[in-house]
């Protein structure tokens, strides 16, 4: 166990610490889900950036890390729906947490032709993260009325929903030679 896979496992730890924090009845309750949700966000980046700066890369933290923000994002989706519960963040929460479902599948699927290179992260995915996380960690720290800040988080959610959409057809065209009817006559 190194430390970029121990920060990678923290990130799983702090979803009960985050829920915790969402649910507690105290007014600086956002704040403190925000603030847990950003550390998380932020040993993501971390944990990856030690990794290939050490060469600490293990078969372990190569599973566990994409689990690990995939359960962070959905947790947080889960729960920013129930408490807005309004189009401006459910559709684009549908849509991340779908294309991320189907990506996952897609690359397991490629990974079992070989040809998991072909569905490997791209740039446009590091820009959708980046929305993403913003967008999470603002709407996070503030409750569900309509506020400037609050009105940023839906913008940069719908955006980082775009991105998503995006990059899975992107992710899909690399694949189409893989999935096409014509790929099983050959």
């Amino acid at each position: 166990m190194n430390i970029p896979n121990l920060l990678t496992v923290l990130r799983v730890a702090l979803i009960p610490v985050f829920i915790l924090f969402f649910y507690l009845p105290l007014s600086w309750s956002y704040w403190a889900a925000s603030g847990v949700f950003a550390l998380a966000a932020v040993t993501d980046w971390f944990d990856g950036y030690l990794a290939r700066r050490w060469e600490q890369s293990t078969p372990f933290g190569a599973f566990l890390d994409p689990v690990a923000d995939k359960l962070m994002v959905a947790v947080a989706l889960v729960l920013l729906v129930e408490e807005h519960a309004n189009l401006w963040l459910t559709l684009p929460a549908v849509i991340i947490i779908g294309r991320e479902i189907v990506v996952s599948a897609l690359r397991e699927w490629m990974a079992e032709l070989g040809a998991r290179a072909q569905v490997a992260v791209s740039n446009l995915g590091k820009w959708k993260t980046a929305a993403q996380m913003l967008a999470l960690v603002i709407l996070l720290g503030n409750p569900p009325q309509l506020t400037l800040w609050v009105g940023i988080g839906y913008v940069l959610l719908l955006v980082s929903a775009a991105l998503t959409l995006w990059s899975m057809l992107q992710y899909l065209m690399a694949a189409w030679p893989h999935l096409s009817i014509d790929a099983e006559k050959k």
